[in-house]
């Protein structure tokens, strides 16, 4: 819902009083309604349809913005239904008409306040920015700086109680499969047609090149990458997972969800985020308290449809739903899983979402091992800049117990409008 002649107003955090001018012939006619004419002017006729059928309005809402080339900057804040109108009389001979609209409830909260509104990108520089807390969370070990913000605490804190890994750490006592035999391409392999690591993803390589960075053409069961033993050039797009951050990112603190990770760059459907990193460790060594930040290996349960991160068909990616023929079917729990509560990369702070933006991918590069293929993080749908990053946990619920064998329940804040309300 925009228009030229209009203005919006907050009464509330649910609600607003949206209001139009319209210029009304008064030498003879009747004002009004009727002399405006509703089907002459499509904000107001949207308005009534709302009011007289129930039909949800989008509403967006323009800032000013003088870093902007339009001059204005222009943020989503979801559907709302005309709960109350009514007429008045402008000083300058024309009908004003006010609607009292209310959001509708099961969306996201509201994020306006949370914009900077420079260019619906980034600052100048990251100094600029409101509640700064650290410059680079990573400490220079990623490609680009990724800053912390805090405008919920007083004081405001950054990120503390782990250490910043961008790679996997693995313990002595687990022992990494040894290497495969590598391709024998010469620079890309995507100019050989007769790749060996393209014939392991089914004859045709899982990635494309788009402005010099790939993109998983889809989802698969397992992602086979180019690895050590591997003759192309080491950016190869059949090592795009391995290339590092591509992206700026921000984390930052919300008000009900802990820390969260938001992009300043658009990013398209089938781009790796990254890894999820921490210790590699086994499922049967880790206590409950260590359960925060733990993420299952469990490639072989996606590819059952058991257990595995819920596939999202309404994504740009057409994700696929697998499901099994039988319980017999049914692979062992994961024996292998991440744990991030001490050591680990950005990707302990991406949120869950019950309709996220980013799925799960298995990756394998070194060696064919599904118990220990990297967990990587992909776009599933088109990210614009200023939305947070998320995907789904993928608990069951009702699936975790606490220490004294009762089911231990959890809320999901993350406000979709199919969320299941529980993230276990």
């Amino acid at each position: 819902m925009t228009h030229g002649m209009s203005d919006i107003f907050n009464i509330s955090v649910p609600e607003l009083i949206y209001i139009l001018n319209i210029l009304v012939e008064r030498g003879g006619r009747s004002s009004g309604w009727e002399a405006a004419g509703q089907g002459s002017n499509p904000g107001l006729h949207g308005k009534n349809n709302s009011r007289d059928n129930g039909n949800p309005i989008r509403v967006i809402r323009g800032h000013l913005s003088k870093n902007s080339y339009t001059g204005k900057i222009y943020t989503y804040d979801g559907l709302y239904k005309v709960v109350d109108d009514w007429v008045q009389n402008g000083v300058q001979g024309h009908v004003v008409f006010k609607f009292k609209l209310k959001r509708l409830e099961g969306q996201p909260s509201l994020t306006t306040s949370e914009v900077r509104f420079t260019r619906a990108e980034a600052p100048t520089t990251i100094s600029e920015l409101p509640g700064l807390v650290c410059d680079d969370i990573s400490g220079g070990q990623e490609n680009i700086p990724i800053p912390a913000t805090n405008l919920v605490d007083d004081p405001p804190v950054p990120p503390s109680g782990f250490t910043y890994l961008k790679s996997l750490k693995i313990p002595k006592d687990i022992k990494i499969p040894s290497s495969i035999i590598g391709c024998d391409c010469e620079g890309d392999c995507a100019t050989n047609k007769n790749c060996s690591c393209a014939q392991r993803n089914g004859s045709d390589l899982p990635y494309v090149s788009y402005k010099n960075i790939g993109r998983l053409v889809e989802p698969k069961a397992v992602v086979f990458e180019c690895g050590a033993n591997c003759s192309c050039n080491h950016d190869c797009v059949n090592r795009t997972s391995q290339q590092g951050l591509q992206y700026r990112l921000e984390v930052f603190k919300t008000a009900s969800k802990g820390w969260g990770v938001r992009t300043w760059d658009t990013i398209l459907p089938g781009a790796p985020i990254c890894e999820y990193t921490g210790v590699l460790r086994r499922t049967e060594d880790l206590d409950g308290s260590q359960n925060n930040y733990c993420f299952d290996i469990d490639c072989l349960q996606t590819m059952k449809g058991l257990d595995g991160r819920e596939k999202r068909a309404g994504s740009e990616m057409h994700l696929p739903n697998l499901h099994p023929e039988n319980d017999s079917d049914a692979p062992p729990a994961p024996e292998y899983c991440i744990d991030a509560s001490s050591i680990g990369n950005f990707a302990r702070f991406i949120n869950h979402s019950c309709q996220p933006n980013l799925f799960v991918q298995c990756v394998l590069s070194s060696h064919n091992d599904v118990k220990l293929a990297k967990v990587t993080l992909f776009a599933a749908d088109t990210i614009l800049p200023l939305q947070e990053l998320s995907y789904d946990y993928g608990y069951r619920l009702d699936s975790v117990v606490g220490p004294d064998g009762k089911i231990v329940k959890l809320p999901c804040h993350c406000g979709a409008p199919d969320c299941r309300k529980r993230l276990y």
